[in-house]
């Protein structure tokens, strides 16, 4: 199914990790240009952030601030016009946990690291209740070499951080079922999305890799030609995942019963978040073509929690 839809601006370069904001504006990042930015609803923009690196998924925190997954930084091509990620770029400045005062615009980096281990690739990221995040690092390729991903959960206070899941093939989008009882995670590469039931904040249960038995986490996948990138959680508990190649929303069904998919006109589709009154309006980055655009969404999104 295509849906119609409204392009609020068209000069990004490689938008992702859009967050509905209330006086109708959406902050995002813009990776390929290493900022935080903020779309007005008339399309105008502003910098708020000069982060550099590549700054990727991105969410309010508890105390108002923008906690952003910064991934180092990627090599980039031009395609046929289109504007496509590769591999590490040579500017590559480590992966990172990084907090913005939207008040002040001050940048603190308050995670490189978890047990000693380098964060490779941040990416995406979620707020639990409790005001701790679940977030992924979809590792780096660089030449014939590649850093596996995985799952973590921290606290925005820079003194806590785990791995809770080690290794994911390519962990993208990460969210929260409406009762925070599983985490869920889209791997890029195979188009899979898994599930993660919780135990508590930081912990879920069952195995803690993509080993034996790991069947009891799958939730979706595709046969098609359809990588799976960032996602948001809607008011009914569906995971409506952003969908790269073949272009568009993948909205998937909590009890596995089922999908739909929307297609748009960026093969580089990459996000997805709720805005409006109702949390009926979706905004959606096209990435390969640096555009934003919004559509009416026949379900409210999911409220998030800051």
């Amino acid at each position: 199914m295509k849906k119609e839809y409204i392009e609020i601006t068209n000069d990004l370069m490689f938008p992702e990790g859009p967050i509905a904001m209330p006086d109708g504006s959406i902050i995002l990042v813009e990776i390929a240009r290493g900022t935080l930015t903020q779309v007005h609803k008339n399309g105008s923009k502003d910098i708020i952030a000069e982060l550099g690196g590549g700054p990727n998924g991105a969410a309010i925190g508890p105390d108002g601030c923008v906690y952003v997954c910064n991934n180092g930084g990627f090599e980039w091509h031009n395609i046929d016009g289109l504007l496509i990620p590769g591999g590490q770029g040579d500017n590559y400045s480590g992966g990172r946990i990084e907090k913005v005062d939207l008040k002040t615009g001050s940048i603190e980096t308050i995670y490189t690291e978890c047990d000693g281990n380098p964060l490779k690739g941040p990416n995406d990221i979620v707020f639990d209740k409790s005001g701790g995040f679940w977030f992924t690092d979809l590792g780096k390729s660089y030449g014939r070499q590649k850093d596996q991903g995985a799952l973590f959960y921290a606290t925005p206070d820079g003194k806590f951080i785990k791995e809770a899941v080690f290794p994911i093939e390519s962990a993208n989008g990460v969210g929260l079922s409406p009762n925070e009882d599983i985490v869920y995670v889209a791997d890029t590469t195979p188009g899979r999305l898994w599930g993660y039931p919780i135990t508590e904040p930081g912990t879920i249960s069952g195995p803690k890799s993509f080993g034996v038995h790991s069947g009891m986490h799958f939730v979706h996948g595709s046969s098609e030609l359809a990588l799976f990138d960032s996602l948001a959680v809607d008011s009914e508990g569906w995971i409506n995942v952003a969908t790269i190649f073949k272009g568009g929303i993948t909205r998937i069904a909590p009890d596995k019963s089922g999908y739909e998919f929307f297609e748009t006109d960026d093969l580089l589709t990459t996000n997805i978040c709720f805005g409006g009154d109702d949390l009926k309006t979706a905004y959606i980055t096209l990435s390969s073509t640096g555009r934003l655009v919004k559509t009416e969404w026949n379900t409210s999104g999911l409220k998030l929690n800051f």
